[in-house]
């Protein structure tokens, strides 16, 4: 099985009320746009958390998560990057996990997997949508918002607004001041190693996991920042790794303080329009017109991520130009090492592989709960999209995704 992925928590308190006015307040929005699944019922985001949905209404919220939060619209430009059908498709893929032997059927079916896009060599070679999904469907992101947060953070590097990974997170954060993370860097934070003491238990309710969902859940102006900065140091920057889904938003509001516009903007600006993807994206926000979630919260379609995986496969280029640092694409996605010299299977906020055979080939993914992968494999020039619709945001998928993505890989080779 795979390394151990730290997924976000549940927050589990009578906030049905509350969250049923923040989907009025986004629910116009998305219908306006003549969604497909717009008018479908949904669930709480309390329930997200805790794995508290039967399968029908899980997939029906996590097509719809625009309608649990405000949002800032990603907008799509005019020209979409063509994404072209192959005309060799992919077959059934055959794989053996721990003496047991499944093909893609299996997979799909015990991994709850509701779409899923492979692509080789740029085009399309395997593409389905499941449960009532369409090409128009926009899923939840949960935790791959994480690599995308880290992404916009080059690129703010490359545009000279923060002052390389060395830069210091107060200069971009006054609302940390005084706090732990006085002296943490943004290369600590994109490694989740600042040091500042941080319990993501999630079934814990007291832990900071559920703390952090509450001030989300609050959309009161700042109360995430309020809640980070009242955290004790536990260890000195740089030498301890502790997955922190605190330490994304901090990284978000990094970025937001630097490039001094909405990160659903910058994204726009800098990504969703130049490199071409098809569809408008939402974003969750932390209040109304506030800063977004940092680590999740991003709802795209399929083939917009799978964009997306294929961008920084190509080292982030654009019209034949990194909006990137040079070799961060390299730098983000192999294992980091702490001071001291102890090495992670984590990047800049990007998983390392886990398999014999991707590690091999240097891939790494872009992971959130419940089945949500981009798995980007460049020696093989292979990038391949999930939407996961898993009923606990643990990590409890009965078959490891990475060993099938390595069976996919091979037989398109």
């Amino acid at each position: 099985m795979h390394s151990p992925v730290f997924r976000p928590a549940a927050f589990s308190r009578p906030l049905a009320l509350s969250v049923s006015l923040l989907a009025a307040v986004s629910v116009s929005t998305v219908w306006a746009d003549d969604y497909p699944h717009a008018q479908e019922p949904i669930g709480t985001v309390e329930q997200i958390y805790d794995g508290a949905m039967l399968p029908d209404l899980a997939v029906s919220t996590y097509r719809n998560i625009g309608r649990l939060f405000p949002t800032h619209t990603i907008k799509a430009g005019e020209h979409p990057y063509a994404l072209p059908k192959s005309d060799r498709q992919l077959p059934n893929v055959r794989f053996t996990v721990e003496g047991k032997k499944y093909d893609l059927y299996d997979f799909v079916a015990l991994d709850s997997i509701t779409a899923m896009l492979v692509i080789k060599d740029g085009k399309i070679v395997f593409e389905t949508y499941q449960r009532g999904n369409t090409e128009k469907t926009r899923w939840m992101s949960m935790s791959m918002a994480k690599s995308i947060t880290s992404t916009l953070t080059a690129a703010a590097i490359r545009d000279g607004l923060i002052k390389g990974l060395d830069g210091q997170v107060v200069d971009y954060v006054p609302a940390l001041k005084g706090s732990a993370y006085e002296g943490v860097t943004v290369r600590n934070v994109l490694m989740m190693s600042s040091g500042v003491k941080w319990n993501e238990t999630y079934t814990d309710p007291a832990s900071d996991r559920r703390a952090l969902l509450k001030a989300q859940i609050s959309q009161r102006p700042h109360s995430a920042m309020t809640l980070m900065a009242s955290l004790p140091r536990a260890a000195e920057p740089g030498t301890v790794n502790n997955y922190s889904t605190g330490e994304t938003q901090v990284l978000g509001e990094i970025v937001r303080g630097a490039v001094k516009m909405p990160l659903a903007e910058y994204l726009s600006k800098k990504i969703w329009q130049p490199f071409g993807m098809e569809s408008d994206a939402t974003w969750w926000l932390d209040s109304p017109d506030g800063v977004e979630i940092g680590g999740s919260g991003i709802s795209a379609t399929l083939r917009d991520y799978g964009r997306f995986g294929l961008f920084f496969m190509n080292d982030g280029k654009i019209n034949g130009t990194s909006i990137l640092p040079d070799g961060w694409v390299g730098e983000a996605t192999r294992p980091t090492t702490l001071k001291g010299g102890k090495s992670l299977d984590y990047g800049y906020m990007w998983w390392t592989a886990w398999t014999a055979p991707s590690v091999k080939d240097g891939a790494y993914s872009a992971v959130g709960i419940q089945g949500q992968n981009i798995y980007v494999n460049p020696a093989n020039n292979v990038v391949i999209v999930t939407f996961g619709a898993q009923p606990k945001p643990v990590d409890k998928e009965p078959l490891d995704p990475m060993a099938f993505f390595d069976a996919v890989v091979a037989a398109l080779k």
